[in-house]
């Protein structure tokens, strides 16, 4: 006899990533439930892509104002053509995405429903008039722009990343909420494209992730290369309309003021999309640590949630991590084997500064192997004191490799040009566990990459010293 088992959210990297796994698995039968349109996934429609692309218009435009070696008029970021190329670009990866799951459910043990999911009662499910029982649920609905609860809030024009990535026209001032990776991604980009920016910042810096000089450096350089005033360690009060916009009360280090512009941004993060599910219908409850590391709710065995909506880590390459031990985890439990946890070791890449000034994270910083009381050494190594950064004229920033007292690569970030094509890298050094003093110090002239062996020498300087 099979084991039925439906996916709530097929079209999601977290869901395709469950799907691909079990389709190959003899004795599953698998219902994909789906009812987006034009469907794809949020990190295709809304997220990581779209992003990217209209970020790389930007970052042309502040390439050409950044070098004093070129002259003439600066040019000027035309937004429908922007936009217009996104689209263009998002319904294609859109296709090969449906194209994928359109191949899953050629398959003879597979259904897909294009319809919307709800809970009738534990592990029961209606999609449209059908009603179904499955096994087990697969739960990978993704997430929703987070708008905060801030008194006035529902009386202004609060305009999100999704309406970012839409804008053919922007307004001349704007305040913003959220300084986090979105917001330190589309701040950059709204300011290239001519909005004055006002940034409501709740710590002293930015990248909680970071170690603090990765924080202040990118604070210091988004205040100097771009038309933006970030306020610190300032909190959001209240916000209410103005005859020309919205006028933003907050207190900046206990004492209150008032921030006016013409349009409100609201980069505040994402939380899980579980609206419509109706899981008061059933013992799960969406409160936090309501899913456990297997992927399995804690409230019901036979429900898995992956992704963006377990409220864990809402990142791409996670929920199809996710995904896949959710998968196995499936198996495990009808075999009645020893279900496995996701490990995540933290590979983070965030598109600072137009992607000229990317920020990535491998494994520890300095502060969490600090916490996790690992005995190591760091080394930190400023981009221009590296030559290839100059000549291509992206000198800001800086690196830093945290490395156990054995020699064990523990992690790496980098706060500089091409940090994100270097990640990748670093993972393979962290997650194999590779000696320092083992890595090949044979960077190739003129590669960015000499500050990873810049840092990789230094580090065995230190161990061997």
């Amino acid at each position: 006899m099979s084991t039925h088992v439906a996916v709530v959210g097929a079209y999601g990297s977290a869901g395709v990533a469950v799907a691909q796994r079990l389709a190959d698995e003899p004795g599953i039968r698998l219902t994909l439930v789906d009812d987006g349109d034009p469907g794809g996934g949020l990190c295709i429609l809304r997220g990581c892509m779209p992003s990217k692309e209209v970020l790389s218009a930007a970052e042309h435009r502040f390439a050409a104002r950044h070098d004093d070696r070129l002259t003439g008029p600066l040019p000027e970021v035309d937004l429908e053509r922007v936009v217009e190329r996104k689209d263009e670009h998002t319904a294609d990866f859109a296709a090969h995405r449906r194209a994928a799951v359109d191949r899953l459910a050629d398959r003879e043990d597979v259904d897909f429903l294009r319809e919307r999911a709800c809970f009738v009662d534990d592990c029961r499910l209606a999609v449209g008039d059908r009603r179904l029982e499955p096994d087990y649920v697969v739960v990978a609905t993704g997430s929703v722009p987070n708008i905060p609860d801030l008194p006035g809030i529902g009386d202004v024009d609060v305009a999100t990343s999704a309406d970012v990535l839409d804008a053919t026209t922007l307004p001349d001032t704007g305040v913003v909420m959220g300084f986090g990776y979105i917001g330190m991604e589309l701040v950059p980009y709204l300011s290239e494209a001519g909005v004055e920016l006002t940034v409501v910042e709740h710590d002293a810096r930015p990248l909680d992730e970071a170690d603090p000089p990765f924080g202040d450096a990118l604070l210091s350089y988004y205040r100097e290369h771009f038309d933006v005033t970030v306020l610190t360690q300032t909190d959001e009060r209240r916000v209410e309309p103005t005859d020309d916009g919205v006028r933003l009360t907050v207190a900046e280090n206990g004492e209150e003021r008032t921030v006016e512009a013409d349009r409100l941004f609201a980069f505040t993060g994402r939380r899980p999309a579980l609206e419509g599910l109706d899981l008061e219908r059933t013992a799960l409850s969406s409160e936090p640590g309501w899913v456990t590391d297997t992927m399995q709710a804690r409230d019901d065995e036979r429900v898995f949630v992956v992704g963006d909506a377990n409220g864990k880590e809402p990142i791409l390459h996670v929920a199809k991590e996710q995904g896949a031990v959710a998968a196995e985890n499936v198996l495990a439990h009808r075999d009645g084997d020893p279900l496995t946890s996701y490990e995540n070791v933290h590979h983070h890449v965030v598109f600072s500064g137009l992607g000229v000034l990317p920020y990535a994270r491998v494994g520890h910083s300095a502060e969490s192997a600090r916490e996790a009381g690992i005995d190591h050494v760091v080394v930190t190594r400023e981009t221009a004191s590296d030559g290839v950064f100059r000549t291509k004229n992206v000198p800001a920033g800086l690196g830093r490799l945290v490395v156990g007292t054995d020699g064990t690569v523990l992690g790496w970030q980098g706060l500089h040009y091409h940090a994100d094509a270097m990640a990748k890298t670093m993972q393979v050094a962290v997650e194999t566990g590779i000696d320092v003093r083992e890595v090949p110090d044979r960077a190739y002239h003129p590669t960015t990459p000499e500050i990873l062996d810049g840092l990789v020498r230094e580090a065995a300087d230190e161990l061997d010293g």
